[in-house]
């Protein structure tokens, strides 16, 4: 079947329209940031550049560290943004460009999300390296797919009956990361948890300025669930998306975020960014090990 020109759109050099990628510029072992000025602290530590783009918030670079070849690509925020890069990045290593159609052979990626975040438990403390075991997406992005094949039930009947999660809302979809990635990055420096992904900042993760939420006790409710001794042990806006389109495309994804606040006890790092600078280290040596 051929992909309609709607459907799969190429900017007029025939590079994929939002990333600003064609298929030689990008590797298979992957690192997202958030943060566009977050790309270049990563790649500054590469012995060798050999190609960098950006287009709006989305900035690419490849090059390598230790010989391995990487690409550090910044999402911006939301699973709105991953919606576009996940589809984006998998469509140029398993769409033929110039046929629009599907590869017969499908290419895998590996893609390490590097992050911040603030623990939601007294136990995780700031400055610490956290890894995803589990993304719990309440953004709903990912209900516009069919998604039977990587949900977990378990979790999400548990969560909705643990927190009274209002049917109004998007129903809370649990997406396991890749255990071949979180063992690489593991370590007696990392904790593990599951990773809540909401669909905003403010509201959809229980803060409030001038405007009510439909939750008050929201937070509470989140923190206090438990599963088979796994807390939600962090709130950020990315992770579970990440895992649910890369799990529905075959590839692997596991996300690691610095510790920088502690909304339990209500405590921030005294210096984020060297700890950001000290997980940058340690992720790339874990992934040329």
């Amino acid at each position: 079947m051929v992909i309609k020109k709607s459907e799969l759109i190429l900017n007029p050099d025939n590079s994929i329209y939002h990333l600003n990628l064609k298929p030689e510029h990008i590797a298979s072992d992957i690192i997202f940031v958030g943060d566009q000025d977050r790309v270049d602290q990563i790649t500054k530590h590469f012995e060798t550049i050999e190609f960098t783009t950006q287009k709006r918030e989305f900035k690419t670079t490849t090059g390598t560290y230790k010989k391995k070849r990487f690409s550090v690509i910044s999402t911006g925020i939301g699973s709105d943004n991953i919606d576009i890069v996940l589809n984006e990045l998998d469509a140029l290593v398993n769409i033929d460009l110039k046929t629009r159609t599907v590869k017969k052979t499908h290419t895998q990626l590996n893609i390490v999300r590097i992050g911040t975040s603030g623990s939601l438990q007294t136990n995780i403390p700031i400055n610490s390296f956290l890894i995803s075991t589990y993304g719990l997406d309440l953004s709903g992005m990912l209900q516009a797919y069919k998604i039977d094949a990587i949900t977990n039930s378990e979790i999400e009947e548990k969560f909705v009956k643990h927190t009274l999660w209002s049917n109004q809302k998007a129903y809370p979809i649990a997406i396991k990361n890749s255990k071949k990635l979180e063992d690489k990055l593991s370590s007696t420096k990392t904790f593990k948890g599951i990773t809540a992904t909401a669909g905003g900042f403010y509201g959809p993760q229980g803060r409030v300025l001038r405007l009510p939420v439909q939750d008050p006790n929201l937070i509470d409710k989140i923190s206090s669930f438990n599963y088979n001794e796994n807390s939600i042990t962090n709130l950020e806006m990315e992770t579970a998306a990440i895992y649910g389109l890369a799990k529905l495309l075959k590839h692997n994804a596991c996300s690691i975020n610095a510790i920088i606040a502690n909304r339990a006890n209500g405590t921030f790092s005294e210096a984020p960014y060297k700890t950001i600078e000290k997980l940058i280290i340690y992720t790339l040596n874990k992934l040329v090990e």
